[in-house]
């Protein structure tokens, strides 16, 4: 990474519903001497986020603020070479990302974003993981609650396992929250694009160098009853597993055959049975056209639930590990998982990219794979509990 970059940490898409809450959480636990800046394409509402954040630190007053379009290449190469670290919440990202991962790739920057899209990682890979490896550039997707405290829990629970087995571990997903129009929105083209997706999954699989003596699965599992709990489970695919099994291909220390499966966990059968059949008619509806922009209107993005419905949320994912002869129970839970939390587990990687002791990386990593352990004990001393129960 360049030394005489003018800032340690941009941030793109401030002005959206995230990336606000990104901004604040910055504003008040940035250290003095991080040099941080906005960037979007309308100034003036830079202007007034900037205004707002010098009520809660009054530092931010004199915050650069940046012109960057995703229309405009030149923009975005142009604040890519002015930083170490770039956090995007511009999405979805399947539409918008690519221009800034490909300025990110071609500049040497670090990269981070909060994406749930399967696709758009593997298309990212594809395209940019070979420039990224040379210039020296770590692309980060998936550093919100997609898909940190399952990337990290993983990490954290695998530590306490011998490296010399074979290790099998089951995540089970509890949460109770709310969620904005951009990530209703990001959901319904995902559903609508499965195709695409599996495709380019393909093409990525048969591209990617796969790890020598190791083996890594993640099989979508079956519904069952949770060991020594009267809750159900059932298969959660999500971009969780995946961004786990790139980790452990990457990190020997998760054993010469690695197994994860990744569950929602629910307390009765009924509610299981209500959760398949929304989902198989959301899943209906956003193979229509027509229909998938109806329902996208009932949510704009932008929208987002207010302070006090995120007080009210909270998260959990509870882990059951086996590796040679030895059994781990393991948790992270922490508040409002898909905006509070979220800005808190973005802000932190992208700090812990431009200060931390880390290992060497480059290309697409994962936060397990780039920075494990300072990311972990960052996110310890802000508030997001990993235990061992």
């Amino acid at each position: 990474m360049a030394n005489d970059r003018v800032q340690d940490v941009v941030l793109f898409g401030a002005t959206g519903f995230t990336g606000a809450l990104t901004a604040e959480y910055l504003a008040r636990n940035v250290p003095a001497d991080t040099r941080w800046a906005l960037a979007g394409r309308n100034h003036a509402k830079l202007e007034a986020l900037r205004t707002k954040l010098a009520e809660i630190t009054p530092a931010c007053a004199e915050l650069p603020l940046l012109h960057a379009d995703v229309t405009d290449a030149a923009s975005l190469r142009a604040v890519a070479a002015a930083t170490k670290v770039v956090i995007t919440t511009v999405g979805p990202y399947l539409q918008y990302g690519e221009p800034l991962v490909a300025a990110c790739a071609e500049t040497g920057t670090d990269y981070v974003d909060l994406t749930g899209e399967a696709e758009f990682v593997d298309r990212m890979y594809l395209a940019h993981d070979a420039r990224a490896r040379e210039t020296g550039a770590r692309l980060v997707h998936a550093c919100g609650f997609d898909s940190i405290p399952h990337d990290l829990g993983v990490f954290y629970t695998v530590k306490q396992l011998p490296d010399d087995a074979p290790i099998k571990i089951d995540g089970y997903l509890r949460a109770g929250a709310t969620f904005s129009g951009g990530t209703f929105n990001t959901a319904l083209n995902a559903l609508a694009r499965m195709a695409p997706a599996a495709r380019v999954a393909k093409q990525r699989a048969a591209q990617e160098p796969r790890p020598a003596k190791r083996k890594v699965h993640t099989p979508l599992g079956t519904p069952h009853r949770i060991p020594a709990s009267t809750s159900w489970a059932v298969p959660l695919p999500t971009i969780d597993p995946q961004v786990i099994g790139h980790s452990a291909a990457a990190l020997e220390q998760y054993g010469p055959d690695f197994t994860y499966r990744h569950f929602a966990a629910v307390k009765h059968l009924p509610v299981l049975a209500a959760g398949a059949v929304g989902f198989g008619a959301l899943f209906t509806a956003a193979q229509i056209p027509p229909v998938r922009k109806a329902l996208s209107n009932l949510r704009k993005p932008g929208d987002g639930p207010d302070a006090a419905k995120r007080a009210g949320s909270w998260f959990s994912v509870k882990f059951l590990a086996e590796g040679g002869g030895k059994r781990v129970v393991t948790q992270v839970s922490g508040g409002d998982p898909g905006y509070d939390e979220t800005a808190k587990m973005l802000s932190e990687s992208a700090l812990c990219l431009a200060h931390d002791d880390l290992p060497t990386t480059s290309g697409q990593v994962t936060t397990a794979a780039a920075m494990g352990d300072a990311l972990l004990a960052r996110l310890i001393t802000a508030g997001l509990k990993f235990e061992t129960l």
